[in-house]
């Protein structure tokens, strides 16, 4: 069998960092990303971005290298991507930290609102309930980190965790910042407004439950392979007929539901900034649908059914 030579150049200098001969034609690659590795342990595979131009589109690690439009001796322009760390690491930790952050402001712990309300607890029932909805909220994301979600990516660059930390950490500290102060005012139509929030709160986090399950349904374990979601037996699936990110969707929802419950203005602020960020998430999910799969349903919308 004919052997493939692959020179790797560095994609700002040009400089050649290593050449690879007698290189399986059916090499992915994952594959060439480890031979580069032997020569350049600083850069281990999951730092490094091989292109086919050097402001071209990083190759997939499953792409094979007799299928790229590439000679006997393929050229090859690599990005240093920098240290990297696990999705469920940065995930793991930007979720426990809102949940540790908001039981300090919750029990009152010492030099938060003063020395006489040191451990004391509000006489207002919404407070109470409000905790528990934010805890329940990210001890689930917690669970379906570990037990739910199948990453198509390994890892991620370590500097995103100092910035989904500071947005995760600091909108939890604002808001339970003032949703346990002593001097907290209820919601003005009171408990019918807290039961609503609550029920829109409780359906949506039903929902985004259900359909984390059936995208992790839709993906073996171990596997990149992507198909189109469909509706299944779970009525909080039915969302997919409209939206092609129905947990986005429920996810808004429920921060909906947490801020009409609260009236607090820095949930609401938490839940516009997330409505922002979810919003571009979805039409870039939803773009990829589109490109990847012809018979993509024509009626779904990214995020928010008939409009957006």
């Amino acid at each position: 069998m004919k052997h493939s030579e692959v020179e790797i150049l560095d994609a700002k200098t040009r400089e050649k960092l290593c050449f690879l001969d007698k290189v399986e034609p059916q090499a992915t690659i994952a594959e060439i990303k480890n031979l580069f590795t032997k020569s350049h342990p600083q850069w281990y595979p999951a730092r490094q971005s091989l292109r086919l131009d050097p402001k071209g589109k990083s190759l997939k690690d499953e792409d094979v290298l007799q299928k790229l439009p590439v000679g006997t001796t393929a050229t090859l322009y690599f990005r240093d991507l920098g240290a990297q760390i696990s999705w469920v690491t940065v995930f793991l930790t930007e979720y426990a930290g809102p949940l540790f952050i908001y039981l300090l402001f919750y029990f009152r712990v010492p030099f938060i609102y003063g020395h006489k309300y040191d451990f004391t607890s509000s006489r207002h029932t919404v407070v109470h309930l409000a905790c528990i909805c934010h805890s329940f909220h990210y001890i689930k994301r917690l669970l379906e980190t570990l037990f739910v979600h199948r990453f198509s990516h390994g890892t991620m660059p370590l500097r995103n965790i100092f910035k989904n930390c500071t947005y995760y950490w600091g909108f939890a500290a604002w808001m339970a910042y003032y949703i346990n102060h002593p001097l907290y005012t209820p919601p003005t139509y009171g408990a019918q407004q807290v039961k609503l929030a609550l029920a829109i709160f409780v359906i949506c986090q039903l929902g985004n439950f259900s359909i984390h399950m059936a995208l992790r349904d839709l993906r073996p374990a171990g596997s990149k392979t992507r198909k189109i979601p469909y509706p299944t037996k779970n009525p909080f699936t039915w969302l997919f007929l409209l939206v092609s990110c129905p947990n986005y969707t429920y996810e808004v929802g429920s921060w909906i539901g947490f801020a009409i419950m609260t009236q607090c203005l820095p949930v609401a602020l938490f839940s516009l900034v997330g409505f922002t960020q979810m919003t571009i998430w979805a039409k870039g999910k939803h773009r990829s649908y589109l490109k990847e799969f012809r018979d993509y349903p024509p009626l779904r919308m990214p995020i928010i059914p008939f409009l957006l």
